[in-house]
């Protein structure tokens, strides 16, 4: 493999900002993890397959990330090149119904945009604290919304480097689980949504309601990758981990929050083995006393 330190400078440019040896915890909402060997942020589409071909050309492992909203980094750090999608081109195009953008848009500012253009579909993804193309990836969802529900087609580059365009019905979009997250391998670029012309006033009060809903049930004053497990079948996680008697156990830094108990903070400046570990112990507790495996919707890497 190349020296890092070389491969990085090759692919620092105009068109993609390098940033060497750097702490995780600031490129993720639970603010921890080690330190990533190389973060590139490739501006367009056309730098991030540069990019992605250089890697591939000098046997550099790849990471792929949006803002961090949904990942845990492990203490050890993450080897090689963490590609973040942030960096691309944020300008959102809307033609009559249909609102485009690039993977590295947040969805908050995407559900801002359809606001002001008075499309409605998206404001059940308003407050989720993620990009567009981790929502895709994971098909993202809340308050009997889902990403599935208004996505149309998504433009990737694929193991080979080329840019081709999926149909949303053929990215078999499921609870939590896309085509993307079989195959992490093809890389989302930008995505395209179907909306309906909706009234604004309607839709900013819908936003409005659900945002004020987060605030009250969600402990968003503290560093967390949103809910930390996925919705068992027949049950909410949150519940069954009150139910045992979970909140406010803590390891280390890490906390069971009090206000929702689906939510593991990093309350005490933790590091990513305390929430680790708390995850692991929450998951065996639940498992004893209730029978229900959790599985964590946060994404744990290397």
């Amino acid at each position: 493999m190349i020296d890092l330190y070389t491969f990085a400078k090759s692919l620092e440019s105009d068109s993609c900002e390098i940033l060497v040896d750097t702490p995780m915890s600031r490129h993720t909402s639970f603010k921890a993890g080690g330190n990533a060997d190389v973060i590139a942020l490739p501006k367009n589409v056309n730098s991030l397959t540069v990019t992605l071909k250089s890697a591939h050309k000098n046997n550099v492992p790849v990471t792929v990330m949006g803002n961090g909203s949904n990942l845990l980094v492990k203490d050890e750090g993450i080897r090689g090149i963490v590609i973040k999608t942030t960096g691309m081109d944020p300008e959102i195009e809307v033609d009559n119904e249909i609102i485009r953008c690039s993977a590295g848009t947040s969805l908050t500012k995407l559900c801002v945009a359809a606001l002001e253009n008075g499309l409605t579909g998206l404001e059940f993804a308003y407050g989720i604290p993620g990009t567009v193309g981790g929502a895709v990836f994971m098909n993202a969802g809340a308050y009997g919304g889902e990403i599935k529900d208004v996505l149309k087609t998504v433009q990737h580059i694929t193991p080979e480097f080329d840019t081709e365009s999926a149909d949303a019905s053929a990215l078999n979009l499921g609870y939590r689980k896309s085509f993307y997250s079989e195959h992490p391998e093809y890389i989302i670029a930008t995505a395209e949504f179907k909306l309906q012309k909706g009234d604004k006033a309607e839709i900013k009060a819908k936003m409005d309601d659900l945002i004020g809903r987060r605030k009250d049930k969600q402990p968003l004053e503290f560093p967390s990758a949103g809910s930390t497990f996925k919705r068992p079948e027949g049950y909410f996680a949150g519940a069954l981990i009150e139910q045992c008697g979970l909140k406010g156990c803590r390891i280390g830094g890490a906390e069971v929050s009090e206000k929702h108990a689906g939510f593991i903070i990093n309350r005490y400046s933790g590091t990513a083995s305390d929430i680790i570990e708390l995850i692991d112990h929450v998951k065996k507790t639940v498992k004893e006393n209730t029978g229900v495996t959790l599985e964590p919707e946060v994404k744990i890497i290397p």
